[in-house]
Protein backbone atom coordinates (compact mmCIF):
# COMPACT_ATOMS: atom_id res chain seq x y z
CA UNK A 1 0.00 0.00 0.00
CA UNK A 2 1.38 3.56 -1.22
CA UNK A 3 1.44 5.79 1.67
CA UNK A 4 1.76 9.82 0.93
CA UNK A 5 2.73 12.25 3.91
CA UNK A 6 1.70 16.32 3.22
CA UNK A 7 1.09 17.88 6.76
CA UNK A 8 3.54 20.80 6.64
CA UNK A 9 5.19 22.47 9.51
CA UNK A 10 2.58 23.08 12.60
CA UNK A 11 1.94 27.16 12.40
CA UNK A 12 -0.05 28.18 15.16
CA UNK A 13 -2.47 31.73 13.80
CA UNK A 14 -2.30 34.52 15.54
CA UNK A 15 -5.91 34.54 17.54
CA UNK A 16 -6.44 31.46 16.37
CA UNK A 17 -8.91 29.40 18.84
CA UNK A 18 -7.97 27.37 21.45
CA UNK A 19 -9.66 25.02 24.18
CA UNK A 20 -7.66 26.65 27.44
CA UNK A 21 -10.02 27.89 29.76
CA UNK A 22 -12.67 24.97 28.82
CA UNK A 23 -14.86 22.98 31.39
CA UNK A 24 -14.08 19.97 29.21
CA UNK A 25 -10.20 20.77 29.29
CA UNK A 26 -10.03 21.10 33.33
CA UNK A 27 -11.26 17.69 33.89
CA UNK A 28 -9.54 14.40 33.97
CA UNK A 29 -9.42 11.90 30.86
CA UNK A 30 -10.59 8.75 31.60
CA UNK A 31 -8.33 6.11 32.16
CA UNK A 32 -9.61 4.56 29.05
CA UNK A 33 -11.40 5.17 25.73
CA UNK A 34 -12.41 1.51 24.51
CA UNK A 35 -14.20 1.72 20.88
CA UNK A 36 -13.07 -0.93 19.66
CA UNK A 37 -16.85 -2.54 18.88
CA UNK A 38 -17.29 0.71 17.11
CA UNK A 39 -15.62 0.64 13.55
CA UNK A 40 -15.61 4.38 12.28
CA UNK A 41 -15.07 2.99 9.02
CA UNK A 42 -11.93 5.02 7.96
CA UNK A 43 -11.34 5.68 3.85
CA UNK A 44 -8.48 6.10 2.13
CA UNK A 45 -9.67 9.31 0.27
CA UNK A 46 -6.93 9.40 -2.64
CA UNK A 47 -4.04 9.97 0.11
CA UNK A 48 -1.94 6.76 -1.49
CA UNK A 49 -1.34 9.00 -4.47
CA UNK A 50 -1.38 12.28 -3.39
CA UNK A 51 -0.27 14.08 -0.33
CA UNK A 52 -3.75 15.64 0.86
CA UNK A 53 -3.67 13.97 4.66
CA UNK A 54 -5.15 16.99 5.92
CA UNK A 55 -8.10 16.58 4.04
CA UNK A 56 -8.24 12.96 4.37
CA UNK A 57 -8.18 13.53 7.77
CA UNK A 58 -11.31 15.37 7.77
CA UNK A 59 -13.27 13.58 6.19
CA UNK A 60 -12.34 10.45 8.01
CA UNK A 61 -12.96 12.69 10.96
CA UNK A 62 -16.84 13.65 9.51
CA UNK A 63 -17.05 9.84 9.20
CA UNK A 64 -16.36 8.87 12.72
CA UNK A 65 -18.38 11.19 14.19
CA UNK A 66 -21.51 10.34 12.09
CA UNK A 67 -20.73 6.62 13.13
CA UNK A 68 -20.20 7.52 16.86
CA UNK A 69 -23.77 9.12 16.89
CA UNK A 70 -25.08 6.35 14.80
CA UNK A 71 -25.29 6.67 11.06
CA UNK A 72 -22.92 7.35 8.24
CA UNK A 73 -21.83 10.36 5.93
CA UNK A 74 -20.60 9.24 2.31
CA UNK A 75 -17.23 11.11 1.81
CA UNK A 76 -15.89 10.16 -1.28
CA UNK A 77 -12.13 10.68 -2.88
CA UNK A 78 -13.34 13.57 -4.87
CA UNK A 79 -14.50 15.21 -2.01
CA UNK A 80 -11.29 15.17 -0.60
CA UNK A 81 -9.55 16.04 -3.11
CA UNK A 82 -11.48 18.58 -4.10
CA UNK A 83 -11.07 20.18 -0.37
CA UNK A 84 -7.66 19.76 -0.63
CA UNK A 85 -7.29 21.46 -3.89
CA UNK A 86 -9.65 24.69 -2.64
CA UNK A 87 -7.74 24.86 0.95
CA UNK A 88 -4.29 24.61 -0.43
CA UNK A 89 -3.64 25.40 -4.07
CA UNK A 90 -2.91 21.79 -5.39
CA UNK A 91 -4.27 21.60 -9.09
CA UNK A 92 -5.07 18.50 -9.41
CA UNK A 93 -2.97 16.60 -11.99
CA UNK A 94 -0.33 18.71 -11.12
CA UNK A 95 2.01 17.09 -8.78
CA UNK A 96 4.29 20.46 -8.61
CA UNK A 97 1.57 21.34 -6.87
CA UNK A 98 1.22 18.37 -4.44
CA UNK A 99 2.79 20.02 -1.39
CA UNK A 100 0.99 19.45 1.34
CA UNK A 101 -0.82 21.60 3.56
CA UNK A 102 -0.89 23.81 7.29
CA UNK A 103 -3.34 22.30 9.30
CA UNK A 104 -4.39 25.60 10.91
CA UNK A 105 -4.87 26.77 7.64
CA UNK A 106 -6.85 24.17 6.40
CA UNK A 107 -8.95 23.64 9.19
CA UNK A 108 -9.18 27.71 9.06
CA UNK A 109 -10.05 27.31 5.58
CA UNK A 110 -12.98 24.30 6.37
CA UNK A 111 -14.61 26.50 9.23
CA UNK A 112 -14.86 29.67 6.57
CA UNK A 113 -15.81 27.70 3.08
CA UNK A 114 -16.90 24.34 4.65
CA UNK A 115 -16.26 20.50 3.51
CA UNK A 116 -18.12 20.07 0.95
CA UNK A 117 -19.79 16.62 0.28
CA UNK A 118 -21.87 15.28 -2.90
CA UNK A 119 -25.28 16.35 -1.28
CA UNK A 120 -23.92 19.23 1.42
CA UNK A 121 -21.78 21.10 2.84
CA UNK A 122 -20.28 20.88 6.42
CA UNK A 123 -18.89 23.69 8.74
CA UNK A 124 -16.91 22.75 11.89
CA UNK A 125 -15.86 24.56 14.59
CA UNK A 126 -12.10 23.81 15.51
CA UNK A 127 -9.73 24.72 18.79
CA UNK A 128 -5.82 24.14 19.46
CA UNK A 129 -4.74 22.61 23.04
CA UNK A 130 -0.53 22.35 23.57
CA UNK A 131 0.83 19.81 21.74
CA UNK A 132 2.06 18.04 25.03
CA UNK A 133 -1.23 18.31 26.90
CA UNK A 134 -2.36 14.84 26.41
CA UNK A 135 -5.20 15.06 28.71
CA UNK A 136 -6.17 17.91 26.69
CA UNK A 137 -5.80 15.14 23.95
CA UNK A 138 -7.80 12.48 25.68
CA UNK A 139 -11.04 14.73 26.60
CA UNK A 140 -10.69 15.80 22.95
CA UNK A 141 -11.25 11.98 21.90
CA UNK A 142 -13.96 11.75 24.48
CA UNK A 143 -16.00 14.43 23.84
CA UNK A 144 -15.60 15.16 20.12
CA UNK A 145 -15.16 11.85 18.54
CA UNK A 146 -10.92 12.32 17.40
CA UNK A 147 -8.58 14.39 18.03
CA UNK A 148 -6.96 15.97 14.73
CA UNK A 149 -2.85 15.39 14.95
CA UNK A 150 -0.02 16.81 13.17
CA UNK A 151 3.16 14.42 13.53
CA UNK A 152 6.59 14.08 12.42
CA UNK A 153 6.93 10.19 11.08
CA UNK A 154 10.50 8.78 11.38
CA UNK A 155 11.82 6.58 8.65
CA UNK A 156 11.42 3.92 11.29
CA UNK A 157 8.19 4.20 11.10
CA UNK A 158 7.61 2.66 7.72
CA UNK A 159 7.56 -1.02 9.42
CA UNK A 160 4.34 -2.75 9.71
CA UNK A 161 3.05 -3.12 13.08
CA UNK A 162 2.75 -1.38 16.25
CA UNK A 163 4.04 2.20 15.71
CA UNK A 164 7.01 2.79 18.72
CA UNK A 165 10.08 4.22 19.66
CA UNK A 166 11.83 0.63 20.22
CA UNK A 167 11.57 -0.68 16.72
CA UNK A 168 14.84 -0.98 14.50
CA UNK A 169 15.70 1.96 11.74
CA UNK A 170 16.20 6.09 12.32
CA UNK A 171 13.94 6.83 14.67
CA UNK A 172 14.43 10.74 14.06
CA UNK A 173 10.90 12.63 14.17
CA UNK A 174 10.55 14.05 10.50
CA UNK A 175 12.97 11.81 8.80
CA UNK A 176 10.06 10.47 6.90
CA UNK A 177 7.94 13.83 6.78
CA UNK A 178 4.80 15.35 7.99
CA UNK A 179 1.56 13.64 8.51
CA UNK A 180 -1.88 14.35 9.75
CA UNK A 181 -4.08 11.66 11.46
CA UNK A 182 -6.37 11.14 13.92
CA UNK A 183 -6.09 10.03 17.31
CA UNK A 184 -9.60 8.11 18.20
CA UNK A 185 -9.02 5.97 21.19
CA UNK A 186 -6.89 4.25 23.60
CA UNK A 187 -6.87 1.30 26.06
CA UNK A 188 -5.30 3.22 28.66
CA UNK A 189 -2.76 5.71 29.55
CA UNK A 190 0.63 4.81 30.27
CA UNK A 191 3.46 4.90 28.05
CA UNK A 192 2.82 1.63 26.76
CA UNK A 193 -0.10 1.71 26.28
CA UNK A 194 -1.90 1.59 23.00
CA UNK A 195 -3.61 4.23 20.87
CA UNK A 196 -5.71 3.97 17.63
CA UNK A 197 -4.97 5.56 14.87
CA UNK A 198 -7.33 6.71 12.10
CA UNK A 199 -4.80 7.07 8.42
CA UNK A 200 -4.45 5.66 5.26
CA UNK A 201 -7.86 4.52 5.45
CA UNK A 202 -7.35 2.19 8.59
CA UNK A 203 -6.45 1.97 11.99
CA UNK A 204 -2.83 1.70 13.03
CA UNK A 205 -2.10 0.98 16.75
CA UNK A 206 0.64 2.99 18.40
CA UNK A 207 2.03 3.63 21.99
CA UNK A 208 1.75 7.04 23.75
CA UNK A 209 6.03 7.22 24.24
CA UNK A 210 5.75 7.19 20.29
CA UNK A 211 2.68 9.93 19.98
CA UNK A 212 4.65 12.15 22.51
CA UNK A 213 7.89 11.28 20.49
CA UNK A 214 6.40 12.11 16.91
CA UNK A 215 3.64 14.73 18.21
CA UNK A 216 3.60 18.31 16.38
CA UNK A 217 0.14 19.49 16.97
CA UNK A 218 -3.22 18.73 18.46
CA UNK A 219 -6.58 19.95 17.23
CA UNK A 220 -10.12 19.77 18.39
CA UNK A 221 -12.77 19.60 15.62
CA UNK A 222 -16.44 19.08 15.89
CA UNK A 223 -18.96 19.11 13.20
CA UNK A 224 -22.39 21.02 15.04
CA UNK A 225 -24.68 18.99 11.51
CA UNK A 226 -23.14 15.50 12.46
CA UNK A 227 -23.35 15.71 16.45
CA UNK A 228 -26.57 14.97 19.18
CA UNK A 229 -28.04 17.90 20.00
CA UNK A 230 -26.72 17.14 23.67
CA UNK A 231 -23.07 17.57 22.90
CA UNK A 232 -23.65 20.75 20.37
CA UNK A 233 -24.80 22.91 23.35
CA UNK A 234 -23.47 24.14 26.70
CA UNK A 235 -20.89 27.23 27.73
CA UNK A 236 -18.32 25.53 26.23
CA UNK A 237 -20.10 24.66 22.82
CA UNK A 238 -21.21 28.59 22.62
CA UNK A 239 -17.47 29.72 24.30
CA UNK A 240 -16.05 27.82 21.33
CA UNK A 241 -17.79 28.97 18.86
CA UNK A 242 -17.70 32.86 19.74
CA UNK A 243 -13.69 32.16 19.23
CA UNK A 244 -14.38 31.19 16.27
CA UNK A 245 -16.32 33.64 14.68
CA UNK A 246 -14.09 36.11 16.72
CA UNK A 247 -11.17 34.56 14.53
CA UNK A 248 -12.57 34.55 11.44
CA UNK A 249 -13.96 37.84 11.63
CA UNK A 250 -10.51 39.23 12.66
CA UNK A 251 -8.06 40.36 10.24
CA UNK A 252 -5.38 37.91 10.45
CA UNK A 253 -7.70 35.09 10.07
Amino acid sequence: MKKKLGALAAVVRPGQPRLSGLRMMARKAPPRLLRGHIDPKPLMLGNDRIGDCTAAGLGNHIRATSTLAGFKTDVRDLDAEGFYARSTGYVPGNPATDRGGVESDVLTYAARHGYALKDQTLYPIWGTVDFDDFNGMRNIMVDMGAAYLGVQLAVADQHDGVLDVTTSGDQTPGSWGGHCLLAYDYDGTEDDSLVSLITWGGLQKCTWRWLRSRLMETHAVAWHQLMPAGKATGADWERLVADNASYLAGPTA
